[in-house]
């Protein structure tokens, strides 16, 4: 059962099929035993499962139907791929004009629904079946499903997923594997290789009151995979912690690690961070792909003209480039492309990072550590003496960097660095509440850009599409030349994992600072005056790159509604 037991007991309750005091001592029997009370009601023969999926089903007007016997039309099967029904646990029933029945267990997941109506493109009704049989229906119809925990095992074979210098041996804390250590051994690296082959930048493990969540954060947006039992969440949650070099017996403050690990042949960073939680501790696991990095400014998602301006704008000899956006919106990639573009053996590049993300040829990066007193002020006061040409900030945190930098710009250094502002605007405003004089902002700073990441369309799969009036009601000034363009969107196939979608680029508001604007910063004008100037200039807001790429076929409406806010005219 994936509803909450206690809204179930009740229904059960009301239809009579258990009493209060069956409850009471369900209660109490899975406190002591440490499980649900549904499962201990089951256990113990109390109640059947079959009549609480039938309870369930009546309380939301569906029907049951046992899989067991029934065999299933062809047709109907092949209206549903084999990775969309394993996915979400669903068969397929039958078909009724332009409607298709589809058996699931929850019929509380109304989630599963709505995304199978946009997947197939069809309305979608669910009927109520007990999970074993449909995993016997999907092993039946569509081969082996592979998707309980320890089928997939057996996939991982001998250094698929290996640690540097263990020779596809994984070590546990005194070097050795026991052998009722490797089951967990072997479930932490599949865990690591399904995410890599999903292509997900985060893995979070997340201790949840009656289970061990697994999410894969894939192209921006949270997915949840199948979770491990709750008893391995100790077990899983030690291993990543040895793996990244993190005390196990520290549980109740935040700790912070790295796992150099080598997947299919690939070299991965993965960035873990631990925080305590009402149920346990929660893991992240960031993973950095140095094989996988842009490095190319049309990669990035410039459009021709944003590119040029771009360009004009890193080769600058002097001054501040700023970078802004929220976590998660590829300031760094970014930065790491335009030092990639400008890295000549006739300039030297230093960067100043914490952590160093990825390591780049022909520069010298410095890894921020605060606990030996090395911070970005204390690191940027030293790196100034090594003469460098173009210097990369990864983070204006506080006063005294951000002062640093200005003069650094100053005096004749190309300075990179990033923000976290909403809008690029917004940016001067940010310096100058940090504590640095109007005047010297208004002298360094020589063009901001602020950037979000919108889903790129999968082009296995894109087709077009028109847009409904709700969407265009919503994208407000800019419908007029939606509703006259040619739209696409992703249908959902194999190669984007039915999302439509497959990988992410860049949208931009470019923001350049000339004298009318360094008058105004010296004047202290609020942020959204800088805006209405920097649109009257000619910048682009986010929103209007955006439905640029939209018309261009790059993205959707829907991606960039996601990601963007009203502009303020």
């Amino acid at each position: 059962m994936t509803a909450n037991d206690d809204y179930i007991l009740e229904i059960l309750e009301s239809v009579g099929l258990i009493s209060r005091e069956q409850v009471r001592k369900a209660r109490e029997s899975a406190l002591k035993d440490d499980k649900s009370v549904i499962d201990v009601l089951v256990r113990d023969h109390v109640v059947l499962k079959m009549d609480i999926l039938k309870a369930l089903a009546n309380q939301f007007g569906m029907d049951t139907i046992s899989l067991t016997g029934l065999e299933l039309p062809q047709e109907v099967l092949d209206l549903v791929p084999g990775e969309v029904a394993k996915r979400y646990k669903i068969v397929p029933v039958f078909k009724n004009d332009s409607t298709l029945t589809v058996a699931l267990n929850d019929p509380l997941d109304v989630e599963t629904l709505d995304g199978l109506r946009y997947i197939l493109k069809c309305n979608v009704e669910g009927v109520v079946a007990p999970l074993e049989e449909i995993e016997i229906a999907l092993s039946h119809y569509y081969g082996h499903t592979g998707s309980t925990v320890e089928s997939m095992l057996e996939e991982i074979t001998e250094g698929t997923v290996t640690m540097p210098g263990t020779a596809g041996q994984e070590l546990m804390a005194d070097g050795e594997v026991s052998e009722a250590d490797a089951p967990i051994i072997k479930l932490v690296s599949l865990i690591i290789l399904e995410a890599f082959r999903n292509r997900a930048s985060d893995i979070h493990l997340e201790p949840l009151p009656k289970k061990f969540r697994v999410r894969y954060r894939i192209d921006g947006v949270m997915h949840e995979v199948e979770s491990p039992p709750k008893r391995l969440q100790s077990a899983i949650i030690s291993r990543v912690k040895i793996m990244a070099n993190m005390s196990i017996a520290e549980k109740r403050l935040p700790q912070d690690g790295r796992i150099q690990i080598n997947v299919m042949g690939r070299d991965l960073d993965l960035r873990v961070s631990s925080i305590p939680s009402n149920h346990g501790e929660s893991i992240v696991m960031r993973i950095l792909d140095k094989e996988g990095l842009l490095l190319g400014l049309p990669q990035l998602g410039f459009f021709s003209d944003d590119q040029q301006t771009f360009e004009r704008m890193i080769g600058l000899s002097d001054g501040i480039l700023l970078v802004t956006g929220p976590t998660g919106s590829g300031k760094t990639t970014t930065l790491y492309a335009c030092l990639n573009y400008i890295n000549r053996p006739d300039r030297k590049i230093i960067t100043v990072e914490d952590p160093v993300e990825y390591q780049l040829s022909g520069i010298n990066q410095v890894h921020v550590r605060s606990d030996i007193g090395l911070t970005f002020a204390a690191a940027l006061r030293s790196i100034l003496r090594q003469a460098p040409n173009i210097i990369m900030i990864g983070e204006i945190r506080d006063m005294e960097t951000a002062e640093i930098a200005v003069n650094a710009s100053l005096t004749g250094h190309l300075v990179f660095s990033t923000l976290h502002t909403n809008d690029a605007p917004s940016a001067i405003i940010r310096l100058i509440d940090i504590g640095v004089k109007p005047f010297l902002v208004a002298s360094s700073t020589r063009a901001i850009m602020a950037q979000r990441l919108v889903r790129k369309i999968c082009d296995k799969c894109k087709e077009e599409y028109k847009p409904s009036d709700s969407e265009l009601r919503l994208i407000g000034p800019a419908a007029q030349q939606l509703a006259e363009a040619q739209l696409f969107r992703g249908r959902g196939c194999n190669d984007c994992s039915f999302s439509g979608y497959r990988s992410r680029r860049g949208i931009f508001e470019i923001f350049l600072v000339n004298d009318e604007v360094r008058h105004m910063i010296f004047e202290r004008v609020s942020a959204s005056e800088l805006r209405t100037k920097a649109r009257q200039l000619g910048m682009r807001t986010l929103r209007e790159d955006g439905i640029r790429k939209v018309v261009s076929g790059m993205t959707t409406l829907q991606e960039i509604l996601r990601v963007t806010m009203g502009d303020v005219d």
